[in-house]
């Protein structure tokens, strides 16, 4: 051995390495007992309406679902956060969604400690847990659990999965991708480098496909090995996009509308014992915003375009049921079915954001909120609604069927929002066919979930303390029917919609926005004789509401659900903007910088694009993209001359540019806003003059959805055609960089705060 320095490193360690062994043992650190430990998966689907499956009342086939209930345990009174990001953080932490930083979607930083979007330093999610007791553990799919201001290249990865727990991931960080083109996947750590997807790609199959690829990959390595799968689909959210094959067979299936559909729905949940004898119906939703009309009082176009959309639903949710009979089918094939703990749930209730029309412009209608949606216009795209070149969803009266027998939404505290369907299966731990009516929150599945697998929920992370979940185990429950419920309480907040349940009493209200917030809002049911929330007793009993309304001012203050945004949108500004989001950038060809980033550069302002290329006759192709089918830009060349495509919300205009002579070339777009929602083109050649080349209506909110590609339009092409005709149609020639120079802000910060804060005292 090496000599060392009296009381050096080999202090003690005299003689060759056998006699090291000769007078001591070697160590490591013990390894987790894992023997006899069940594998753990869960599936969580987006926006799926509580009647939507075959064993909760549906005509959608959804045999693997109802195998599944056969086999296992139905919780029939399951609930949600009304929203996803905020269920998604409850499920794999165990704690209330406000008080781990997501009370509402992860696509904006408020920076209050309820809304900062990224999971706590001092909470530690279910794939910690399972991973510190020797589970491997991989989530696929849809993350939405990261601020989107951290989800490019060198932003934070602190709240991303694998930092979470989660030895492997793939899938998306945002909250929804087109189906058949996704905007941006990653993998691990990093964006996947994708720059086509090949025709009969489904973003269901794939992700189906890579969790058994992992299954796979962990067992052949480590058979010994339990495992944890988050299984989180992006289907059914929109945009409503499905295969051929799956929206053919639903074809005529909803020519008789919501109305029929949800009355054979209840019916169906009736008969199945899915509710209790005697519930009623809920009549249709009348809110103003959320109304509903009669099905046989629309026109005939109107019905036949609204039967396409569920249609295309229909076919998601078989699309669903296809993956789980897969990933049923690989686990029996390796022997581990009868010791794998399944659980199926949604986020939320079904989404009324299409409107009461539908759309097939769904990034338009969630730049302006639910809108009219224009059927003459929709008709015309009505045989390419499911495709990838459409981003549809339904109108609001399929969200309301999907409900059924529940009012109101997605988003609502109302049940419609937050009562959501559950399957556990567990063949060698469960019994079969049985269902149970005890209230149960989301927050409760991982405390349940580690006592059933026997795994201790951490106590540190990374050294430090963590804090003690709010869920509680329901075990009890799914393993004796007459258990009582083990949670009695518990607190709703969505964009000011509040909710509070206790013991069968709810009070819940909907907030009309903007309007000041009080108690006059409440309403008040009695959920044991009322559970589809008809009768309003918050007249009758206003002691109850008085009470209930001050143990949820009492959550409210301990789990960070304040401040409570009147709808004008103040709480979202106060937090000081990404200055390095904004900044100048030079990029290089093969460049594809992610959306946030994107379209930080172009969000509310002027802002010039330079490209410096070498141009030779015939040179042909793509030299920055910035968006897909949802809406966005492509500048191109091509027949010698240069040409900008403007999609907006996926109506394409094609503008002939100028003509291009060989030699080194600067391009100078400038773009103006003489209207916030207008943008005038020009473009100088050379150092030339400006000349102006279009007017087009001016993206915003999530369009782009897809980020700047430089040099080639990569994934999801902006200008079909083009990209059928050329594939993602790569520059020829020489091109050197493509600069962005960002313009100041059309209303400055300050100025924005200032008139928030003047409209929102009229609510105070």
């Amino acid at each position: 051995m090496a000599e060392a320095a009296p009381g050096g490193a080999y202090a003690g360690f005299e003689g060759h390495v056998g006699s090291i062994y000769a007078t001591s043992e070697p160590w490591w650190p013990p390894r987790p007992e894992v023997s006899g430990k069940p594998n753990v998966v869960i599936v969580m689907v987006d926006d799926l309406g509580y009647s939507d499956l075959g064993c909760f009342g549906s005509e959608i086939a959804t045999p693997n679902l109802d195998r599944l209930a056969a086999d296992g345990v139905q919780l029939t009174n399951f609930h949600v956060a009304p929203m996803c990001s905020p269920t998604r953080a409850a499920l794999l932490t165990g704690c209330n969604p406000h008080s781990v930083g997501f009370g509402t979607v992860a696509n904006f930083d408020p920076g209050f400690p309820g809304f900062t979007m990224e999971f706590p330093d001092d909470v530690a999610t279910i794939a910690e847990s399972f991973r510190d007791a020797g589970y491997a553990t991989f989530a696929v799919g849809k993350w939405h659990l990261c601020k989107e201001t951290d989800m490019h290249d060198a932003g934070s990865k602190a709240s991303w999965p694998c930092q979470r727990g989660f030895d492997r991931y793939y899938g998306f960080l945002d909250g929804f991708t087109n189906f058949h083109q996704p905007h941006r996947l990653y993998e691990d750590n990093h964006a996947v480098d994708t720059d086509s997807y090949p025709d009969g790609y489904y973003l269901t199959d794939d992700l189906t496909e890579r969790s058994i690829e992992l299954i796979r990959a962990s067992r052949a390595s480590d058979p010994t090995k339990p495992f944890l799968l988050y299984l989180a689909h992006g289907a059914v959210h929109a945009p409503l996009q499905a295969k051929d094959a799956d929206i053919a067979a639903q074809h005529g299936r909803y020519a008789a509308g919501w109305d029929a559909v949800r009355q054979r729905r209840h019916a169906r949940q009736l008969e199945l014992g899915v509710l209790e004898p005697g519930t009623e119906l809920a009549p249709r939703n009348h809110e103003p915003d959320h109304d509903v009309g009669a099905w046989d009082d629309l026109t005939d176009a109107e019905q036949r375009l609204h039967a396409r959309y569920m249609e295309v639903y229909a076919a998601m949710v078989t699309s669903v049921d296809e993956s789980i009979g897969r990933l049923r089918r690989e686990l029996e094939a390796q022997g581990v079915w009868d010791d794998t703990i399944v659980v199926f749930t949604s986020d939320n209730g079904a989404s009324k954001e299409g409107g009461a029309q539908g759309t097939t412009r769904y990034l338009d209608v969630l730049r302006m909120g639910p809108v009219d949606g224009d059927v003459a216009h929709d008709l015309g795209r009505l045989d390419l609604i499911g495709g990838p070149r459409v981003l549809a969803h339904y109108p609001r009266g399929w969200a309301m069927a999907s409900n059924t027998p529940f009012r109101l939404y997605k988003i609502n505290t109302h049940a419609g929002g937050c009562r959501v369907p559950f399957v556990m299966s567990w063949p060698s731990g469960l019994g079969a066919g049985e269902r149970r009516r005890q209230y149960a929150f989301v927050s409760d599945l991982y405390p349940t979930l580690a006592e059933m697998a026997g795994v201790p929920m951490a106590r540190t992370r990374h050294g430090s303390p963590v804090r003690a979940v709010d869920g509680l185990s329901f075990a009890p429950v799914l393993h004796d029917g007459d258990a009582p419920p083990v949670r009695r309480s518990q607190h709703y907040e969505m964009t000011g919609h509040r909710g509070y349940y206790r013991d069968g009493l709810e009070i819940v209200s909907v907030h009309a926005r903007p309007s000041s917030f009080g108690d006059h809002e409440w309403e008040l049911y009695d959920l044991e004789a009322d559970p589809t929330e008809i009768r309003d007793l918050a007249a009758q009993r206003p002691h109850v509401v008085a009470e209930l309304a001050a143990a949820w001012r009492a959550d409210a203050l301990a789990n960070a659900v304040l401040p409570l945004d009147e709808g004008v949108g103040l709480r979202g500004v106060f937090r000081p903007p990404h200055p390095e989001l904004e900044a100048p950038v030079t990029l290089a060809p093969g460049a594809s910088l992610e959306r946030a980033r994107s379209n930080a550069l172009i969000a509310n302002r002027a802002f010039v694009i330079r490209v410096s290329l070498r141009f030779a006759g015939g040179d042909r192709g793509v030299l920055v993209a910035h968006g897909d089918q949802g809406g966005g830009y492509v500048m191109y060349v091509d027949e010698d001359r240069l040409w900008w495509a403007h999609s907006d919300f996926g109506d394409v205009a094609v503008f002939d540019v100028a003509p291009l002579v060989g030699g080194t070339h600067e391009l100078v777009v400038s773009v103006e806003v003489p209207e916030p929602d207008r943008w005038s083109l020009s473009i100088a050649v050379d150092g030339g003059e400006l000349a102006p080349f279009a007017e087009v209506r001016a993206p915003s909110g999530l369009s782009p959805l897809e980020g700047i590609d430089v040099g080639a339009d990569r994934r999801s092409p902006v200008h079909w055609e083009l990209g059928r005709r050329e594939g993602s149609f790569r520059y020829s020639g020489q091109l050197d960089s493509v600069r962005y120079e960002p313009g100041p802000l059309l209303v400055d910060r300050a100025t924005r705060i200032a008139r928030l804060r003047e409209l929102g005292r009229r609510y105070e």
